[in-house]
């Protein structure tokens, strides 16, 4: 078996991305993956502007609190102010250009209007409340690296310096087919001995969740030949196909004995829990991965390994998840032989608490969780020993 750490990198390594790309409005191009680095043409701000509503000034003519001043003019947002003439004051908004000549912005609460005059109620520092032209962007930075994911930051940067358009990474395609006889899809009426198929829509969505062209083939029957049709099929339509369930030794398991027909293996088992049984593997040039069937090892590998897997696939360069020390609010007195992931949840006191039944068929923990808790291999814990801890947010989106 591979250890974790092992599986990962060999994983990384075998994840080329797709190299056709698209060009995409800026409002479409959420969770896509930019081809090409950006630069600015515009300096951001164009001008030394106002951060307050308030008063521009010459710091030279407001030697002393209670100083009295004419207001020459108004300078809302969107418009350029004249000069400003000594001894005079500006009336200014935020966002307004600071007009030549003064050097400091008082806000209006240490100002007192009176007719066209105005109090200064508190002594100016030269460049308070002004934001320095070029102080966010200069004209040819680059504001966009090649392979970053597009958020919502990202869509608003691009934005800013006038980008209307951006080159991004086709789609990656991903197949998603479910074995096993004792499945059910939501909304039919259970048998005996049958269950709701509670993998299809987790990892549905959480191939949606990373902008993936999601291809569901749904539930395949528990024989061979027609996993070996779903397989071949999945494979001449995706760049990756994703299972769960029938990757084990069982004599119903029949996913990687399809894979050996069809295609072949170069992975299988990983030295965790839960998720023991996961395979990786190629049908030609398309990458396969078949996780396990139990929805928290499915949930569990896929968070670690298909995610980071399908970023790079899709030409992100910052796929690693993050781990963060935690203290620990929990006892562990289990020591194990495979590296665990906990589903644990940060607590008030600021330290990590564990759901307190970790079996791989709970998916209430799932929800439960807002991370997992990284316990390597013979490790037990006390309440304040140090833990890594694995936020979710590190690993869904």
């Amino acid at each position: 078996m591979l250890k974790a750490d092992q599986l990962l990198d060999a994983l990384l390594e075998r994840a080329h991305e797709v190299t056709d790309t698209e060009t995409v409005a800026v409002g479409a191009a959420l969770g896509r993956v930019l081809a090409v680095s950006q630069t600015s043409t515009i300096t951001v701000p164009p001008l030394d502007n106002s951060a307050m509503d308030g008063y521009a000034v010459r710091v030279a003519d407001v030697a002393a609190v209670g100083v009295r001043l004419p207001v020459s003019q108004r300078i809302p947002a969107g418009t350029v102010g004249d000069p400003l003439q000594p001894g005079s004051a500006a009336r200014i908004f935020t966002g307004a250009p600071v007009p030549p000549g003064a050097d400091a912005v008082l806000m209006q609460e240490y100002c007192r209007a009176e007719g066209d005059d105005v109090v200064i109620n508190a002594l100016p520092h030269p460049g308070e409340n002004i934001r320095r032209a070029g102080e966010d962007i200069e004209s040819g930075a680059q504001v966009l690296a090649a392979g970053v994911r597009i958020g919502a930051a990202e869509m608003g940067l691009a934005a800013s310096v006038g980008l209307a358009r951006l080159p991004v990474y086709r789609r990656l395609k991903v197949a998603c087919f479910f074995t096993g006889d004792e499945l059910v899809t939501p909304g039919d009426p259970l048998a005996a001995g049958q269950i709701y198929n509670s993998n299809r829509y987790t990892l549905t969505g959480l191939v949606n969740g990373l902008g993936c062209e999601l291809i569901d083939l749904g539930i395949v029957p528990d024989t061979l030949e027609a996993t070996e049709t779903a397989l071949a099929g999945a494979a001449s339509v995706a760049d990756v196909v994703i299972t769960s369930g029938g990757v084990s030794v069982g004599e119903a398991d029949y996913v990687k004995a399809a894979l050996e027909k069809v295609g072949r293996i170069e992975m299988w088992k990983v030295a965790m829990k839960p998720g023991k049984p996961l395979v990786y593997g190629r049908v030609n040039a398309v990458d396969f991965i078949g996780l396990p069937g139990n929805p928290v090892s499915a949930f569990v590998t896929f968070c670690l390994f298909v995610r980071p897997f399908l970023l790079k696939r899709m030409g992100a360069r910052d796929v690693r998840y993050r781990a963060f020390p935690l203290k620990a609010d929990f006892t562990w007195s289990k020591p194990g032989d495979r590296r665990e992931f906990l589903r644990a949840r940060m607590q008030e006191n600021g330290r990590v608490a564990v759901y307190p039944n970790q079996s791989s068929g709970v998916l209430t923990s799932c929800t439960w969780a807002d991370g997992f808790v990284d316990i390597e291999i013979g490790q037990t814990v006390r309440p304040g020993d140090w833990v890594r801890f694995i936020p979710l947010s590190e690993l869904l989106t």
